[in-house]
């Protein structure tokens, strides 16, 4: 019985350092095919047509979540600078009382984006459904993500992997504690990511129709 215990402790404890290192490696695997292509400073960020807003709720523990609210602030100044002619809002609709694409719409309106120039995805479960989605559904290829640095890295990772040409736009992120305890559960996160595409080949939940992403016509304010 001892002998069985040891060998089962054994094998607990390899499997645990095998996941541990498969997570390390993922989330430098996952950094690098990202390298260069995240943007912080809008005077620096390349022209694209479109934004992705990648959603987020925007009420965490009763306040409001400052990943959502920065998410928006960067999108709303993309488009008000002449970075993108249009954004494409990707979130939860899994609820008919939470709608985060509704949301995030009629806060980029109240920050000066014209609703004509929005366009919502409600499918947009997981940040794989959001980037498969954006080509698959919405058309697009070449196009800016907009979120906080450590998850716009799994999104170009995600994108990256279907051979789109994308490019990130930064959202402020927490520093301290809070920073640090989202930067831990991203390396979770991206060894999930890898494990989806790499190993299992997973898919978004919903695809379904092609929908148009709408923009203003280049040249016009």
């Amino acid at each position: 019985m001892k002998k069985l215990f040891f060998l089962v402790l054994l094998a607990g404890l390899f499997l645990g350092a095998a996941a541990f290192a498969f997570a390390v490696w993922a989330d430098g695997h996952v950094a690098a095919r990202a390298a260069g292509r995240v943007y912080d400073n809008i005077d620096e960020i390349p022209k694209r047509d479109i934004a992705l807003v990648l959603g987020t709720s925007k009420y965490a523990n009763g306040r409001l979540n400052s990943f959502y609210t920065s998410r928006i602030r960067a999108a709303a100044a993309l488009y008000n600078a002449g970075k993108v002619d249009g954004i494409l809002v990707s979130g939860d609709n899994g609820r008919e009382d939470y709608n985060e694409p509704a949301q995030m719409k009629e806060d980029l309106v109240a920050l000066g984006v014209p609703a004509d120039y929005i366009t919502a995805d409600y499918a947009g479960f997981r940040t794989l459904d959001s980037i498969y989605r954006a080509e698959e559904v919405f058309g697009l290829h070449a196009y800016t993500v907009v979120s906080q640095p450590f998850h716009l890295e799994r999104a170009l990772y995600l994108a990256g992997q279907r051979g789109q040409d994308v490019i990130g736009y930064a959202a402020y992120g927490p520093a301290g504690y809070w920073g640090r305890r989202v930067r831990a559960r991203e390396v979770l996160a991206r060894a999930l990511a890898v494990l989806d595409v790499e190993v299992l080949g997973r898919e978004p939940r919903f695809l379904g129709e092609p929908v148009t992403v709408t923009r203003r016509a280049p040249g016009s304010s």
